[in-house]
């Protein structure tokens, strides 16, 4: 049971992070963000000039969900592992 919600938060897991990278390479930066490199205005936003305080409390939030979800992952790949006898804390030698 644990290693299918290993493998269902691995898959929601990689979404999470897709988002997040297009979330960070949206954002205007000093140099104007992604929007600046292709050639745009890097001091206008094509969503609105105040975006970018949306888009970095959007970004935290999504980052915090990406680590919750590593961090349950983890604890169901772990719990797997040890519930087979695959991995102890502390082997005996």
């Amino acid at each position: 049971m644990a290693l299918i919600l290993a493998y269902l938060l691995n898959v929601v897991n990689f979404f999470v992070a897709a988002f997040m990278i297009l979330l960070i390479l949206i954002q205007r930066g000093k140099g104007g963000g992604l929007i600046g490199a292709l050639g745009g205005a890097g001091g206008s936003s094509p969503f609105g000039s105040r975006a970018g305080d949306q888009f970095t409390r959007l970004t935290i939030y999504v980052a915090i969900i990406w680590l919750l979800l590593t961090m349950i992952q983890v604890k169901a790949i772990f719990f797997e592992a040890t519930g087979r006898g695959v991995v102890t804390a502390f082997p005996d030698f």
